[in-house]
């Protein structure tokens, strides 16, 4: 008897959810539905894979209908983050469709009488040569896609496509732009109920004492909820909710907490930390043989999500099941912590994804879902909807962590960089559901019996978290990266768009500008001498094409022009970044270009947006947003605590897509925040000829530098 054959590895996504019928179905009405486990985040990811479906089936776009994900029947696809959606998302989807149409085919050929090869598809009528024709729908049964996927079905060619690579308008905005409720702070439910949690000044604190009678007695009041230090107050309407948490805000008496330190992420250098060397290459050498060395250090502070909608989530408890509605990046895993939270089978939980405002990160979307299920829990039958206020989000939702990177580097007689050393210190990056060793819900510590929390960490290599990005792509003969990972954090860090390769690639990019004007040599050029690889010279060579880039080019002590560059985690898109600035009392970046090379683009405005999207962000991040506190407590409550860059400050934006149609594709979402950051900082150089190190470059270290 001959040995069992070993099992196909799927695609993407089909390799974990291998039915056919999880990813898509042939509707009577003449329509496919697919079911995507990825969600929208305002990246637009939907329309893309709408997309690939009506690209690989031969139907028009307007035939698609797609389903929003939820547990009881999408397929699990994890966490919608780390640019993946189109590698795990999109290419199970295309493979799925292709196989699809591969069954519709024979079906055909069988019904008409012909060949395979007799067949042509146009928006699912399947024609054959010899006359007659027969439609998806007609050929379409419930036992067609019933199968387990074999990932043998050939999707097309690059030189069969007639929609991807194009722009397809996104689908999600006409509704948006309609003011459509497709929000979940939009949801409205029968008998819905409204809540507040109400939190203590800062982290660490405890509910000591309290006496809830007179906001139990308040207007439309239905419950004021305690369980150990978790509060919330459940009301007929929002504004009585609201009344009634602020009451009760001043009722509570909270002990515990303080030991927060200052804002300054050198902090992390005195803390305890897990060393790891990332990346080693020969020897780090010293000044032996002529060699000159270098060094800097680098900072970032705790950042915030900074989310224009604050968090919000609906659940209701009856007949002993949970349904939530969530903004939730994951629902799967979602679940698999509430089940642990709420002591019950996550088969009794149903989680259904709406959009909210975009983060880029994780958010508190998922704690608010928790909150939401604790009190649907104790009011039982009526749905619950909680939503935080802007000070609540602020205070309580999982930051980007600050990090520190020093780097030190030697450069030859020739001006090459004979050794790089880098070091980055930092928290963890990430602290999403499920946790591996305990729960990653805020409210799931607070309660009289605690959930033990989970400790953050990092994703693994090559994705990586704090260490993400942190080994350049150049070609350096001697080379020591090591990371230093400070578990011990005063405020809870998570994943924040790019996580580490923010900082990571801040430092590298204005390092080596550092050491191009140590070597005399242009910025450009002193890139390109240390790298091999084509698809990242063609972005450097594009992008100085595009910005008019001068060798050697100077500013004149009020505007100045920068690069920056990276390969997402080494292993993604490749970006180029010039950015020019002007300078007086504070930055301002004016313009920005971008050469993007992302493999295989799916839908060109879509990328572009992504492109756009995230140097507005990085601007943001690097000239304004820092989370302030004090020895207790956040500080950082509303907008005017936490400034972030206005519609007029907005720069011009330039992107050219370098579109690689026989690769395979590559997120876009979180490339550019390194290079965008290190752009601005090597442009500031440019003009004033003074290096701001440590982000963001307000206006107090701008002057600071100057003097």
């Amino acid at each position: 008897m001959s040995a069992a054959q070993p099992v196909r590895k799927l695609p993407g996504s089909l390799e974990t959810n291998r039915m056919l019928d999880q990813w898509l179905r042939f509707d009577a009405d003449g329509t496919v539905t697919i079911m995507p486990g990825k969600v929208e985040i305002g990246q637009g990811i939907l329309t893309a894979l709408v997309q690939i479906v009506a690209e690989e089936l031969d139907v028009a776009v307007t035939r698609i209908r797609l389903v929003a994900a939820a547990t009881t029947l999408s397929p699990d696809e994890g966490i919608t983050s780390g640019s993946r959606s189109i590698q795990e998302s999109g290419i199970a989807l295309r493979f799925a469709a292709a196989e699809a149409r591969e069954l519709l085919l024979a079906r055909a050929a069988e019904r008409l009488g012909v060949t395979l090869e007799q067949l042509s598809v146009a928006d699912g009528v399947i024609s054959a040569r010899s006359g007659g024709s027969v439609t998806y729908w007609e050929l379409a049964d419930d036992a067609l896609l019933q199968r387990e996927a074999t990932g043998e079905a050939p999707p097309k060619t690059a030189a069969e496509y007639t929609l991807i690579g194009r722009t397809l308008e996104r689908i999600d905005i006409p509704a948006k732009v309609r003011g459509a409720p497709v929000y979940v702070h939009d949801l409205e439910l029968p008998g819905m109920l409204h809540a507040r949690v109400v939190r203590p000044a800062g982290p660490g604190m405890t509910l000591a004492a309290l006496d809830a009678a007179e906001v139990e007695a308040m207007p439309g009041v239905v419950a004021v909820v305690r369980d150990g230090s978790f509060l919330a107050v459940v009301a007929e309407r929002e504004e009585q909710a609201i009344r009634g948490a602020r009451r009760l805000a001043r009722i509570a008496q909270w002990t515990g907490g303080g030991g927060l330190p200052g804002t300054d992420p050198r902090y992390l250098l005195e803390g305890e930390t897990e060393d790891e060397v990332v990346s080693e290459k020969g020897a780090v050498v010293t000044t032996a043989g002529g060699l000159r060395t270098f060094s800097a250090e680098y900072s970032r502070p705790h950042t915030a999500h900074a989310s224009l909608g604050p968090s919000c989530a609906l659940a209701q408890y009856a007949a002993g099941r949970y349904t939530v509605w969530t903004h939730s990046q994951g629902i799967f895993p979602l679940r698999s912590d509430l089940a642990a939270t709420l002591g019950v089978d996550a088969k009794t939980i149903e989680i259904a994804h709406m959009e909210g405002a975009g983060c880029y990160g994780h958010n508190a979307a998922d704690d608010v879902a928790c909150d939401a299920a604790l009190l649907a829990r104790a009011l039982p039958e009526r749905p619950v909807r909680v939503q935080w206020s802007r000070e609540d989000e602020f205070g309580w939702e999982p930051y980007g962590s600050p990090m520190v990177v020093r780097t030190e580097a030697a450069l030859s007689a020739d001006g090459g960089i004979a050794s790089w050393k880098l070091d980055v210190w930092s928290h963890g990056h990430s602290c999403r559901p499920p946790g591996k060793d305990g729960v990653n819900l805020l409210a799931a510590w607070h309660l009289a019996k605690p959930l033990k929390r989970a400790r953050p960490g990092n994703p693994p290599l090559p994705a990586g978290g704090s260490h993400r990005n942190a080994v350049p792509l150049y070609d350096f003969p001697n080379l020591l990266v090591t990371n230093h990972l400070v578990r011990t954090a005063p405020l809870r860090s998570s994943a924040l768009r790019s996580l580490g390769a923010h900082a990571n690639v801040f430092a590298i990019e204005s390092f080596m500008d550092e050491l191009a004007i140590k070597a005399d040599a242009d910025p450009v050029e002193f890139r390109l001498r240390h790298l091999k690889d084509p698809s990242a010279r063609a972005v450097f060579e594009k992008v100085a094409e595009m910005a008019g880039w001068r060798p050697k080019e100077d500013g004149d002590g009020e505007r100045g022009r920068g690069i920056g560059f990276a390969r997402y985690k080494n292993l993604g898109c490749y970006i180029a970044v010039i950015v020019e600035v002007a300078v007086a009392e504070t930055v301002r970046v004016q313009r920005a270009w971008s050469a993007v090379d992302v493999g295989q683009v799916i839908n060109a405005d879509g990328v572009v947006n992504q492109i756009e999207g995230g140097i507005v962000q990085t601007v943001s991040w690097t000239l304004k947003e820092a989370i302030t506190y004090d020895r207790e407590t956040v500080t950082s409550r509303n907008w005017d605590d936490y400034p972030i860059l206005t519609f007029p400050e907005v720069p011009e934006i330039e992107v050219a897509l370098i579109d690689r149609p026989e690769l395979p594709p590559l997120g876009a979402g979180e490339g550019t925040q390194g290079p965008t950051a290190a752009a601005i900082g090597n442009a500031v150089y440019n003009a004033l000829k003074v290096r701001l190190r440590d982000m963001p470059f307000t206006r107090e270290r701008l002057i600071s530098a100057m003097v």
